[in-house]
């Protein structure tokens, strides 16, 4: 999996932060998540494709994570996108983009399909061949929800050596790699470290956008490679992260401790911070494992 960020700020854009928005690249599938003001600049200035996007990813509808969309689906529509594109958000973002779809790509090329999330329950959004794509209600001022993208376990390897060693047909080998034993001409059962490559550990990512701190979130990405969370202020400005519903980078860090992530990443700060090395700092004091992002921050995990 490859992610880039191409927004890492709250509410407004600033001369080195845009809002919210950044790719997912899992198994050659493209995937952008939150699509906030300049995300095709971000995308052409960090010569990221856009056509290949498959789908697109709303946490909720405020103006940071929605207001680049309608620009991005008219380049695409420009360029003569064929391949439909698939939006997943908020029931209220089909009401909000049509409308602007109609006005200004009266003549687009491709073919716009939606899915309405869901804010009872995590949900199955869909899986694309060799990955999973969850939705994780959060807490926001607005019904929100937070995505968990995992790929599928790989089958396992069957050993050319195995192959030729006990003469394997195509049905032994599938039922090998279905889990199933195989026995030798004497009755007796061939180990399975004989027969197969143990499979590579699968890998996740989790976007937790704007959120008030949910000390049972972690239940939903227990062992997430990958965890963004957002992290608008720091611990002295709790009360205004409730306030706000939003979350402190200790509260990011505390997330990504008891789900025992690999790394976490903090983005969505509040302009008040110029520099972000303080947030950083005040994660890795619960997480160590932590970095603050920044635009055109990438990492290949």
């Amino acid at each position: 999996m490859e992610l880039t960020i191409l927004g890492c700020n709250a509410a407004i854009p600033t001369t080195s932060r845009n809002p919210s928005a950044q790719v997912l690249v899992a198994n050659g599938h493209h995937f952008l998540i939150d699509c906030g003001e300049g995300t095709q600049f971000q995308l052409r200035k960090l010569h990221i494709n856009f056509m290949k996007i498959e789908a697109v990813f709303i946490s909720h509808m405020h103006g940071d994570h929605v207001f680049g969309l309608i620009g991005l689906l008219s380049t695409m529509s420009l360029f003569n996108r064929s391949s439909p594109l698939l939006l997943v958000g908020p029931p209220d973002l089909q009401s909000f983009i049509a409308p602007l779809i109609e006005k200004f790509c009266d003549s687009i090329t491709f073919e716009v399909c939606y899915h309405n999330l869901r804010f009872d329950k995590p949900e199955v959004i869909q899986q694309i061949k060799s990955i999973n794509v969850k939705s994780i209600p959060l807490r926001h001022r607005v019904d929100t929800c937070g995505f968990l993208f995992r790929e599928l376990p790989k089958e396992p390897n069957v050993k050319k050596a195995a192959i030729y060693k006990y003469g394997l047909t195509i049905a032994d080998i599938v039922s090998i790699k279905n889990g199933h034993p195989l026995y030798d001409a004497s009755g007796e059962e061939i180990p399975r470290s004989e027969l197969v490559k143990d499979s590579l550990p699968t890998k996740s990512y989790a976007y937790i956008s704007d959120t008030a701190f949910l000390p049972d979130v972690h239940k939903e990405l227990a062992g997430v490679s990958l965890l963004y969370h957002e992290a608008t202020f720091m611990s002295d400005l709790s009360e205004l992260a409730a306030k706000t519903l939003h979350s402190t980078a200790k509260q990011a860090a505390t997330v990504a401790k008891a789900a025992n992530a690999g790394k976490l990443i903090l983005g969505h700060f509040s302009s008040r911070y110029d520099n972000t090395d303080a947030l950083e700092a005040e994660a890795q004091q619960i997480f160590p494992n932590s970095t603050a992002v920044y635009d055109g921050f990438k990492i290949v995990f």
